[in-house]
């Protein structure tokens, strides 16, 4: 039990994959500059990566060392495909709004590097536990990020307007913004860990 606790709570604090990994930057910059926007992307890539380190740790004795990368790929593309097609059918907005980085969830190095780095080398239940802990990890990190830019940048939270007398910063709705709060952010993370 210590270990399954172990394995799911590392990637949201010990092992985050934006804060301390450093690795899903693409879609956490570009999606993060709503709230809605960002639980979408996060929640995909939970359901993605808790469904593909299952398949593929139950998987993994069968799955010949030469051909592990393509068909890694093949079970990730099946489950973003699942998501994609729900998405389009029941989240139409939120779907317009993610635009490219569903489909690009496919390539997505957290995602990938989870299924050759931890799934295909150990049980299922250790790899469920560590895709669910990366993706909440990941959904999380997404959402302080675009909790700061959506309410300083456009002074709204989930879209609702917060005041009509704060001037936001609009820097921050923008690439350079999306980098700055991130730096930020990993560098203040940083900072703390080095005061102990």
């Amino acid at each position: 039990m210590n270990r399954l606790w172990y394995e799911f709570s590392k990637g949201i604090f010990k092992e985050n994959p934006i804060f301390f990994i450093v690795l899903g930057l693409c879609p956490a910059l570009a999606v993060s500059i709503s709230v809605n926007n960002a639980v979408g992307m996060g929640l995909a890539a939970t359901f993605v990566l808790v469904c593909s380190n299952a398949i593929i740790s139950a998987m993994r004795n069968f799955i010949p060392d030469k051909i592990r990368i393509p068909c890694f790929i093949v079970v990730i593309a099946a489950f973003v495909t699942i998501v994609e097609m729900v998405m389009k059918a029941y989240a139409p907005a939120l779907d317009r709004a993610l635009g490219v980085y569903v489909p690009l969830i496919v390539v997505n190095c957290i995602i990938l590097g989870r299924a050759e780095a931890f799934a295909s080398k150990n049980p299922v239940l250790f790899s469920f536990a560590d895709g669910l802990g990366m993706g909440l990890g990941f959904t999380f990190a997404l959402l302080i990020i675009s909790t700061i830019r959506e309410t300083l940048g456009s002074g709204k939270f989930a879209g609702l307007s917060i005041s009509n007398t704060f001037e936001p910063a609009l820097v921050l709705s923008l690439a350079p913004g999306a980098l700055l709060i991130l730096g930020l952010i990993i560098g203040g993370i940083r900072w703390i860990k080095s005061l102990r």
